[in-house]
């Protein structure tokens, strides 16, 4: 394959989520053993640890598990990225764990995913780790849930077994806006349904694991309708080459732009016409999400960061009094009513005060909590909150780019929240 062919190729974000000991670090290892994207030191260490350790089989967890000490609990802690590829798509999986008190780590997550896998081991069913995972991936509007039902070995390869864990989630997630579920029974450690069709199963017909991977569709994943670009930075080189050059660099949010379109820029509402969009390759005839481009108009307008690029006939939502759904990060002081932050949306920032904690989620059985006065450490809650300049943003489900802010502490420069307007 050549690199202009590996460039080209539509990459995947993934997510994995599931319970302690569900094998999600075992089915990141089996991907990237089986797809020989791992490195030949790489693998003979892991067979040395795994002799060392005892372990009858090749311990594919090690290759996803980074800090020693994190290997000898036997625990992953944290975020970790991974980076794979076959001859049809790039992968990027962000790895999480599955305990309760890491729900922000899966937030962070699947922020930017397109997939996600939860895992449920076969003998345990669907449990409230599954359902919490799953209301995130709702919550973070992920299109695509594969539930990957670990484990089949220990019962048996039992269709039975896989039929009842596929009508308990799917009465579960009947609650939640996914519009895609798929679901493949595998083994991790055995390699069964991962990469390759397992012959312990005959009764399942669908794909595996990694065949879906490469050829799920997510063309529509992305909003090509609505036009928003925010801008980052004001390009002037002063140069004799560029004297009169003027650019406003940033990346497409959503939408496409192209050389001739009108548009508008917020706040100011002054209008304009797209003279040329400039990429480190050169100009180019149109630039859409995730494209980071410098945009030059027709006319001289006053534009600074945190400014708009919008089409006169499609503008997003303007105001000063957000309603979202927050997710708290911060374990050192809980949020509370007339808590100040300062709001990060696009790239515009500003102070915010929380005027109303409406409600928080138990996100095990989806009831609302109401009556609360505060949200702690990987709470879920909806808030409202009044910032000191308006914003410009659509919904979280219609635009997860303008649609999303963090809440920064202000005298600890700590990301305390990660939120979703609604």
């Amino acid at each position: 394959m050549t690199d202009s062919d590996y460039s080209s190729m539509e990459l995947l974000r993934f997510t994995t989520a599931g319970s302690v000991d569900d094998g999600k670090s075992t089915l990141i290892g089996r991907l990237m053993y089986d797809t020989k994207t791992i490195f030949e030191d790489q693998l003979e260490s892991i067979e040395k640890t795994s002799k060392q350790r005892g372990d009858v089989h090749l311990d594919l967890a090690l290759l996803t598990d980074g800090l020693r000490a994190e290997r000898e609990q036997g625990i992953t802690i944290d975020v970790a990225y991974r980076y794979f590829a076959t001859p049809r798509r790039k992968f990027i999986i962000a790895d999480t764990p599955g305990h309760i008190q890491y729900t922000r780590n899966m937030v962070t997550g699947a922020s930017t995913a397109n997939l996600a896998i939860i895992l449920i081991d076969a003998r345990k069913g669907v449990i409230e780790q599954t359902c919490r995972h799953s209301f995130i991936a709702h919550l973070l509007g992920i299109k695509h849930v594969t539930v990957a039902v670990n484990k089949m070995d220990l019962v048996d390869w039992s269709q039975e077994k896989f039929d009842e864990i596929v009508t308990s989630y799917k009465d579960f997630a009947s609650r939640l806006e996914i519009p895609e579920i798929t679901f493949i029974p595998i083994s991790a450690l055995h390699g069964d349904n991962v990469v390759n069709k397992s012959d312990n199963m005959p009764w399942y017909q669908g794909a595996p694991l990694l065949y879906h991977l490469e050829t799920v569709y997510i063309g529509t994943d992305v909003n090509h309708v609505d036009c928003r670009f925010p801008v980052q930075y004001v390009i002037r080189p002063h140069s004799d080459e560029w004297h009169d050059f003027r650019g406003f660099a940033g990346r497409v949010a959503s939408g496409v732009f192209k050389p001739g379109d009108e548009v508008t820029v917020l706040p100011s509402g002054f209008n304009a016409k797209v003279k040329a969009i400039h990429s480190h390759d050169g100009e180019m005839a149109e630039a859409f999400s995730p494209h980071s481009v410098a945009i030059t108009l027709d006319r001289e307008i006053d534009i600074s960061r945190g400014d708009m690029l919008v089409k006169p006939q499609n503008q997003p939502e303007i105001g000063q009094d957000i309603d979202l759904m927050l997710c708290w990060f911060s374990e050192k002081k809980p949020l509370q009513t007339r808590s100040k932050y300062l709001l990060k949306h696009t790239s515009r920032e500003c102070r915010a005060v929380v005027r109303e904690i409406k409600y928080k989620v138990d996100v095990n059985s989806l009831h609302k909590v109401e009556g609360i006065t505060e949200i702690g450490l990987n709470d879920i809650a909806r808030v409202t909150l009044r910032t000191s300049a308006p914003l410009f943003y659509d919904s979280y489900r219609k635009n997860r780019i303008t649609g999303s802010v963090i809440l920064v502490d202000e005298f600890s420069n700590e990301t305390v929240a990660a939120g979703m307007i609604r």
